[in-house]
This record gives structure tokens, sequence and C-alpha cells, in this order.
């Protein structure tokens, strides 16, 4: 036995895995209650997110998670977006479901409850609902727990466990056997707990985790697909760029839908919404045609068009210096967007008949795309982008003009969808900042327009990740 034992001891020193009596992590008693984000790789380049947070309940853990990821492998594509909510016991095993995904175009909802070894299911497909029952025997669980589970239980080195996993995507009950390999380094060096499970065949999925039950790093063919917790003002940019993007939604995530839906929109004139689950650190943007007000509660109230009382509207200030001059992204002074301002400017009466100008130009030249596709003298010579790339060609020939613009950005509603993150400008007219959208050509833009943020660099969207998927809208007055 003592020979074994040092020649087990030897192997798992070749294999970074170290026996038994070395590991410093020790059972938890429950999950940790915190709200985490996590990047989504492929080949090290980023494909996506996941954001996932427990709070605990009387009886249990609620678990929420949202995700969103576009992969292309060998030529099919993963495009796959999810809201899921379950409800859990103490042992985490499952207790109640509601899951909204898109996969590949593909819209549904799931929902239902356990309860004698029977998971009672609706299907929502299209508004077309059947029920589904999926019996089981013991206990099931969902895979937001998957990586938790073992940390509850023993965490001795060759420890294995055969857990039932609910998978929403082919609604059915699967097995998944996860291994205790012992405490190892990370990829990039840090002291954890690694796992692995056969979730995915014929690959290892390996996980490392922390001692409180976090999930550090998780690697699917030896880092083929990774999926690694960030700092949320890392993933700000990212998940900025994918919101801005109006083909390429994060279902259910960056969609604040509201009820009932706003009629008319060609004809609004003025809103008033409330918006609640507002972070209250995050500054509130008074001019461009907007009024802002703390409701209290984390709550915020937006008045917009002639919903603003003239007497509240607010000054611009008398510096516009930096709203003139060529920036990063926005090159006012190159050669070829100062030709165009001025070809575009030329027999125009006033700033706002250039502005109108520019900004008709600006939707007919570039061709929507899924992406931002880069600088105003990029997207110049590429004619494409999206709403961002919009904003800064707009922005940079308005400038070259004389008229002093921003870029802005918040959130603007489509009809049949709700509202979505959305980039636009303002411009300098008549001593007021007006907002002009160049992506739909409107000069001024429509009331649905709430500004939440300033600036054109992805350093400017961070503060999204304060809101995205928390906020609520409350439509109090529609004004035509």
């Amino acid at each position: 036995m003592k020979i074994l034992f040092m020649v087990l001891t030897m192997i798992l020193a070749v294999t970074g895995i170290r026996p038994t009596s070395a590991v410093a992590f020790n059972k938890i008693a429950k999950p940790p209650l915190a709200e985490r984000w996590f990047g989504i790789y492929m080949d090290s380049t980023q494909k996506g997110f996941y954001h996932q947070k427990i709070e605990e309940t009387s009886d249990g853990y609620r678990m929420v998670g949202e995700s969103s990821i576009r992969i292309t492998v060998m030529g099919f594509s993963r495009v796959a977006d999810m809201h899921e909510v379950y409800v859990v016991g103490k042992n985490l095993s499952l207790r109640s479901l509601d899951v909204e995904q898109t996969i590949n175009g593909i819209t549904s909802r799931l929902y239902g409850k356990v309860g004698d070894g029977i998971i009672r299911i609706k299907c929502d497909n299209n508004r077309v609902i059947t029920d589904r029952q999926l019996r089981f025997k013991g206990e099931v669980y969902p895979g937001s727990a998957l990586n938790l589970y073992p940390m509850m239980r023993d965490l001795g080195v060759g420890k294995s466990f055969n857990i039932q996993i609910f998978d929403s995507e082919e609604i059915r009950i699967k097995e998944v056997k996860v291994t205790v390999l012992g405490e190892d380094k990370t990829p990039d060096g840090r002291s954890a707990l690694k796992l692995r499970n056969n979730l995915y065949p014929f690959v290892n999925n390996d996980i490392w985790m922390d001692g409180q039950g976090n999930t550090i790093i998780e690697s699917v063919r030896e880092g083929l697909v990774t999926t690694k917790a960030e700092d949320p003002k890392v993933l700000g940019a990212f998940i900025g760029n994918m919101a801005l993007s109006k083909k390429d939604l994060i279902h259910d995530f960056s969609v604040v839908r509201i009820e009932p839906p706003i009629k008319n929109q060609k004809n609004l004139k003025g809103l008033v919404v409330m918006i609640s689950g507002w972070n209250d650190s995050l500054p509130l943007f008074q001019d461009g045609g907007q009024l802002v007000e703390k409701s209290g509660g984390g709550s915020i109230t937006i008045r917009t068009g002639s919903a603003v009382p003239l007497s509240k509207a607010v000054k611009p200030a008398t510096s516009h210096e930096i709203d003139l001059k060529t920036a990063d992204k926005i090159e006012v002074d190159a050669p070829e967007i100062v030709a165009k301002t001025k070809q575009l400017a030329a027999g125009k009466k006033s700033p706002e008949d250039v502005a109108r100008s520019l900004s008709a130009w600006t939707t007919d030249w570039l061709k929507d795309t899924l992406d931002d596709t880069g600088s105003a003298l990029a997207s110049f010579k590429s004619r494409s982008g999206n709403c961002q790339t919009h904003a800064r060609l707009y922005t940079a020939l308005a400038r070259a003009a004389g008229i002093p613009t921003r870029f802005v950005s918040g959130l603007v509603y489509l009809e049949g969808k709700g509202f979505l993150y959305h980039s636009w400008a303002e411009s300098l007219l008549g001593g007021r900042w007006i907002a002009i959208d160049p992506f739909y050509n409107q000069l001024p833009a429509d009331p649905t327009h709430l500004k939440l943020f300033e600036g054109h660099l992805p350093e400017d969207m961070l503060p999204i990740i304060a809101i995205i998927g928390k906020i609520k809208i409350t439509v109090q007055e529609a004004k035509y």
C-alpha cells in the first residue's frame, strides 16, 4: 500500500494534481450569493457572454442567468440568446423553471414545476402552447447548478458524481458525470479546484473553481471554447456593441419591453416614461430635448419632445470647442470628409438645413450592417455600418461644417420589439441641442429617443453594464 501511494503521488505530481491531503478546498454550505459576468471565447476571440445571479429564498435559491453567443464552426452557425430562471431547493435540486430562448432565430418559452418525480412543462412556441412531462428518479438539477453540486458535497480527489440535468434546449433530462480532479493551476496560473465533466460528447469539459464555489474558467476541448469570469467593466464595451446592433439583439436582455406598446409612433410629439431598476450612480442627461428627474426607489422619469415644459428646458453651455474637434474615429479634418461636407452644404441657407442634408446623405450612403465598421473615414469608404457607424460619420461631417455635434446613446422604441439600445447624435442648432438620428434620417429624432450616455469611445459605453437586463419602462403619457 505504501508503494502504491508513492506511485499515485508521482502520477498526481506529473499531471499537476495533488492528493487529497494537499487540497485546501473544503465543502461549502451554500452557493455564493452574488452577481457574476463571464466572457465566452472561441480560439481567443470573444463570441458572447453569460450573466448569473444567485439569490437566497426562504427554502432554497433563485438562480437567474442570461446569455448570448454567436459561433460558427465548420460552416455551422450557432446563434443563441437565453434568459433562464430556476428556483431550487437547499440542495440545488430543481423546483421550478422559466426559460425563454432564441436559438438560430427560433424563439420559445418553457415554464413549469417539479413534483412527485415529474417535471410538468408548458412549451410556448409562437403562442402555440403544448404540455410536456419528464419523469425521473431521485433529483434533477438545472445546468447552472452543475459546477456547484460537487462543491456542496465530498471534494475528495477522484470522487465522481452522476447528476441528472434538465436540458432546456432539447427539453429532456440527461445524466452528466462530474469528477473532482483536485487542486490545479488555471490556464492563467491561479490556484483552483479542478473539476471535469462529460457534458459535451467526445471532449473534456474542464472547470476551475475557487474556494467559495465561484467558477473561474471553463474550457471545452483544451481551450477551443472557454468561459471566463470577468470584471463587468471589461465586458461593458462588448455587450454595449452587441446591444447596439439592431439585427443582432441580445434576446430578452437588451430589449426593454413595455405594455401596452406605443401606438402611432410617427405622429408622437412627446413622451413621459418611468424607468425602474435604474442605477442611481449613473449621470442624468438633461438636454438634447429631454428632461430627467429621479422618482425615488431606483426609478427615474424621462420627458421628451413636447412633454418637456419650456420653463424647465436646459440651456446649453457656452463653450463647444470639443464638439467641433477631430477625435479618435471622428476624422473631421480628413480631406474626404471636408470635401463631402462642402458639397452637401453648398447652397443651404441655415445650419439646420445643412444638418438635414448631412443626415439624409449619411442614411443613404451607409448600408445597414450588424457590426460597427469603424471610424467615420473607414465607413465613408466602406459604405456600411450599424447605428454607431451612422452617428460617427454624421458627427464628423457636422463638425466639419462648423456645427457643434456630439455622439450619444440610449434607447429608442422600435415597433413590434420594444425599446432597444441605439446610438445617434446631437447638434447645436438655434441655441439648442437637437437630437438627430442619421440611422433613421430623423431631424429632430422622434420622442422615443431616451439619451442615457454621451461619448463615442468604448469606455463611454461601460455604464451600460449597470442597467442592461435590469431596467423596466412604463409609459406614463404619450402626446400626439
